[in-house]
């Protein structure tokens, strides 16, 4: 570890010097690269240099006691040691942690796709819901949202939303919401009182740049129509909205809440990149782990991730066993819990199949 640890350190001194350079800025987007791996590793090496100090000043204890006669400096070494020992264990962990490979597309802004499933009109209120839960979670983390298509149900809800998310590493947090969102509460349209079991689906994209999928427009049909629902008289008149269709897949892409047909189209395109991208990302990552299935990393969208239990005020996630109970506070976006209790079992896993290796 110490070896690959110096390595790192010598990459981002490199890494320092590059930025500094006097053209550094004539390709922004390679200096932008630069300026992320440079933050990227000054966390790994200030950890690295504190390890290193405890290391050296374990040495220097143990070199004391092994040639002090003087029991007064021998007491203070056996102290020191008993301080330090403890130290060396937690910063070597931190560092395990810390050398784990990131996934490379977690620094990626995101496309969120919420979709009614099984449960009529109470499914469709659900996905208002978590969309309203997710835009508060958004806010508070000062990220930048954007709405790109929604599709509106009976009863005030919505068949599908479908937004964008940019800020800082928001797919490395987002990614473990992909998958089956259950809730289970007496819906408004119920005159028994009974509890009802609905569900929806929610799909986290790592938007794809032009460089990541390369998408042959000869592959592409484009249909423009009338827009529908909420969005005035400008947008009924005129064919304003975009439908994509990617020949190849079937993939189908929907785009009408902005009044120009121009906007509507460059969304639309955003969201099929993405779309195919993710698809090629997972048949790669699918040959690469063959049979080997991550706890919360396969992002396959036909499990059952977490439950919502009104009655119980209880919120459940089923891939590492998790529970709270303030489902409020878990709707007025307070999720920070479990996304960091996946990120760490997602960790420990990566960890895992290392030492197995």
């Amino acid at each position: 570890m110490l070896e690959k640890l110096a390595a790192i350190k010598d990459r981002f001194e490199e890494v320092g010097q590059l930025i500094v350079q006097p053209d550094a800025m004539s390709d922004m987007k390679a200096y932008s690269r630069l300026s992320k791996e440079y933050k990227d590793l000054e966390k790994i090496v200030k950890v690295y240099e504190d390890y290193k100090s405890v290391l050296d000043n374990i040495s220097s204890a143990k070199e004391i006691l092994k040639t002090e006669k003087d029991e007064e400096f021998r007491e203070m070494a056996k102290m020191e040691l008993d301080e330090l020992n403890p130290k060396e264990k937690e910063l070597e962990e931190e560092l395990k942690v810390m050398l784990i490979p990131k996934d490379p597309d977690d620094h990626k802004d995101v496309i969120v796709e919420i979709r009614a499933g099984a449960g009529g009109d109470e499914a469709g209120i659900f996905v208002g819901d978590m969309y309203r839960m997710y835009e508060r979670f958004i806010d508070g983390k000062g990220w930048s949202r954007e709405l790109i298509s929604s599709n509106e149900a009976s009863s005030g809800g919505f068949k599908e939303i479908v937004f964008g998310v940019s800020g800082e590493d928001v797919y490395g947090s987002l990614k473990f919401e992909s998958g089956v969102h259950r809730v289970q509460r007496v819906p408004v349209t119920e005159s028994q009182g009974r509890v009802h079991t609905s569900a929806i689906s929610v799909a986290v994209l790592p938007e794809a740049d032009e460089v990541d999928f390369e998408l042959d427009m000869k592959d592409v049909k484009k249909d423009t129509y009338r827009s529908s629902g909420a969005g005035g008289q400008h947008v009924n008149k005129t064919e304003s909205a975009v439908r994509l269709t990617h020949l190849p897949t079937n993939t189908v892409v929907e785009c009408q809440d902005g009044r120009s047909q121009h906007k509507n189209y460059e969304k639309a395109l955003q969201v099929l990149r993405s779309r195919l991208y993710e698809k090629e990302l997972k048949k790669q990552q699918d040959e690469i782990a063959g049979e080997r299935k991550s706890l919360v990393g396969s992002g396959d969208r036909s499990d059952k991730i977490r439950t919502y239990n009104y009655p119980q005020g209880r919120v459940t996630d089923h891939r590492i066993g998790y529970s709270v109970h303030n489902l409020p506070t878990v709707m007025d976006g307070q999720i920070d819990d479990f996304i960091e209790n996946l990120r760490i079992a997602e960790n420990a896993d990566k960890l895992q199949d290392g030492s197995q290796e």
